[in-house]
């Protein structure tokens, strides 16, 4: 099995998604794969950044590069991380991804391996609705959709949803210590059916 190289692309308002991109790529790390991290490009008006001070204070503090096509390209696997809005990704997420029609047309996206991660402020607030809803695009691309499933005993006893590491951010509360443990189990995962596709030495 080859050494991997994965991105974890992640949208994120307040810092609840960065913790969980970060406790994933660690994960794969773990794996030995090449990983980096990146958040996609802030939309959201000045205005509602600053009546929010979470908000404000992660957009000052983000230390994380902004992603690129070239870093989709880059990557043996992907993994993709938003808030839920309305049951689906964040728009900002969702603007990115539109970018990737010339990386679909040459078939660069094909074959890589592919999983999702999310939050929500209530337990029936779209969490896998969100998920399913990027894989979307995976199905597009020709990509190999990595759920995280119920292989670890982790996620079957305690965090529950095999469609990709989750997390509840009832008032705000960031990631707990279950909710990181399953983003770390799913970059493992990842990394290591990415590096069973991948063709690099």
């Amino acid at each position: 099995m080859s050494s991997p190289r994965i991105a974890v692309v992640y949208y994120s308002a307040t810092g609840n998604v960065a913790s969980m991109a970060r406790s994933l790529a660690s994960g794969a790390a773990e794996a030995g794969a090449e990983v980096i991290v990146r958040r996609v490009a802030e939309t959201a008006p000045a205005e509602a950044i600053a009546a929010n001070p979470r908000w404000q204070q992660f957009i000052d503090t983000a230390s994380d590069g902004i992603a690129t096509l070239d870093d989709l390209a880059w990557a043996d696997g992907l993994a993709f991380g938003t808030p839920t809005r309305f049951g689906g990704p964040a728009s900002q997420l969702k603007a990115f991804l539109d970018t990737t029609g010339g990386l679909w047309f040459s078939g660069a996206l094909a074959s890589k391996a592919c999983t999702s991660f999310t939050t929500a402020s209530t337990a029936h607030g779209g969490l896998e609705s969100t998920i399913l809803a990027l894989n979307n695009h995976f199905y597009h691309w020709g990509s190999i959709i990595v759920p995280l499933g119920y292989v670890d005993p982790h996620v079957a006893r305690i965090t529950g949803n095999p469609y990709g590491a989750s997390w509840v951010s009832r008032s705000g509360t960031p990631p707990d210590a279950a909710a990181l443990e399953a983003c770390r189990l799913q970059g493992l995962r990842l990394a290591q059916v990415a590096g069973r596709l991948s063709a690099h030495e």
